[in-house]
């Protein structure tokens, strides 16, 4: 039984990885007051046809979505802003405070052709800073993003893209010049460009085939459409990213796959030249909540794909260093009760431990904790305990020693300073 197309197991050494990039990011958010927020896999269907928008590709093509048993119309989330947006309105978080800055990681779900970087079922680690027009709040989410990469070691094989694609009046008059442009071409563009340019012309601009982007070099240009806010809001942003010495490159072409962003929009790429480059995408949506019958909440935010970031990372995060674990190995025993006596020491002091309890024989216990590049194990063997003792073995350095047990508490104080259990590098 193979699990579904799209779909992977997250097995334990993965789950390392997992758990230090979510340990860099709580702390990184926690301090820049962030609070996580975790929302529902299943939606109503409605919420992201009136959120992204009814002629994306997430909409038409992507979305799993079924009839529930009340025939209702339920979808499995495709990305995390709507869902944000719908709670903080139906839980009424806006009330209590102007702004809101929240944070989430956990599944997403879309129906595309399974690559490298790109399932069916994928995560993502997204934050949301909701209440501020300012440009700064922009600046801020992407220096976040930088923060966490920058702890990650993977800074420097990245690079960030900028643009500003307007409010929705600038982008409707851009729409009618670049169709008319994108016409005189109709029969040189890619099949998905043709079926675009009547229904949303906006995502040509993204498109990854050589011709279309030929052909879109002498297109009009999204930012000569632009009013004096939309133009303000963008300088105040490079400006900010300038005085934080944040390397960016502005990108004309550069607008989202999502309907509800205006001002900012923005990408984090690899430094690869691959179609599914892009670590993280976000930008502002002053607009979301108002589209979902509450008040304009003006916010900005991104998204971080864990699995395209995991493959950037694996080689710079090191995994489990597996000699912070003690190894307790038993032999020949009378009486097992003694086991939870040694085991009761080492979970006071925090220290991680794997019991081995099975049939081998002691030399092949020590073999494979040798072999784990275990530093300590502990023997529980009934020879030693005949003399109240248990037989302390130093792996590396071939070191053994007796430790009375009515002494053990002690020693487990002296060699907890071997370890280095919180670090995650």
């Amino acid at each position: 039984m193979q699990p579904i197309r799209g779909t992977k197991d997250i097995l334990p050494n993965d789950i390392e990885i997992w758990q230090q990039i979510y340990k860099i990011a709580y702390n990184t958010l926690n301090n820049y007051n962030y609070s996580e927020i975790r929302t529902p896999i299943l939606e109503n269907t409605n919420l992201f046809e009136r959120c992204i928008g009814n002629l994306t590709d997430i909409v038409n093509k992507e979305m799993y979505t079924f009839k529930d048993q009340g025939n209702r119309s339920i979808t499995l989330r495709p990305e995390g802003t709507s869902s944000i947006a719908r709670a903080v309105l139906s839980n009424k978080i806006n009330l209590n405070n102007k702004m809101n800055r929240l944070w989430y990681l956990g599944p997403m779900f879309r129906y595309e052709r399974p690559q490298k970087g790109r399932q069916r079922q994928f995560h993502q680690l997204g934050i949301e800073c909701m209440g501020s027009e300012k440009s700064i709040a922009d600046a801020e989410v992407i220096k976040i993003a930088y923060n966490i990469l920058v702890q990650l070691k993977c800074d420097t094989q990245c690079h960030l893209e900028i643009n500003s694609i307007g409010n929705i009046e600038e982008r409707e008059l851009y729409k009618i010049e670049l169709t008319e442009y994108l016409e005189k071409y109709v029969n040189e563009l890619d099949e998905d460009s043709k079926k675009r340019i009547h229904k949303n012309p906006l995502r040509i601009l993204d498109s990854k085939n050589k011709k279309t982007q030929q052909i879109l070099t002498e297109a009009p240009l999204l930012h000569n459409y632009l009013g004096k806010l939309s133009k303000t809001h963008f300088e105040n942003l490079c400006k900010q990213l300038n005085y934080l010495d944040i390397k960016y490159k502005i990108n004309n072409y550069l607008v989202r796959g999502l309907d509800y962003y205006n001002y900012t929009a923005f990408e984090i790429k690899t430094n690869e030249t691959n179609q599914q480059n892009t670590i993280c995408g976000g930008g502002r949506y002053d607009y979301l909540t108002h589209q979902l019958g509450g008040p304009k909440i003006p916010a900005v935010g991104w998204a971080i794909g864990i699995e395209r970031l995991i493959t950037l990372t694996k080689y710079q995060i090191k995994t489990k260093i597996i000699y912070n674990t003690i190894y307790i190995a038993t032999d020949n025993l009378e009486k097992e009760s003694i086991i939870w006596d040694v085991v009761s020491i080492l979970e006071t002091y925090n220290l991680r431990f794997e019991l081995d309890f099975t049939d081998k024989n002691l030399s092949k216990k020590i073999k494979k904790a040798s072999q784990m590049g275990i530093y300590i194990c502990i023997i529980i063997s009934q020879r030693e305990l005949d003399n109240n003792s248990v037989r302390i073995h130093w792996l590396k350095t071939g070191q053994k020693q007796i430790i009375p047990i009515s002494n053990l508490q002690e020693y487990i104080n002296y060699i907890k300073n071997f370890f280095q259990l919180d670090s995650p590098f």
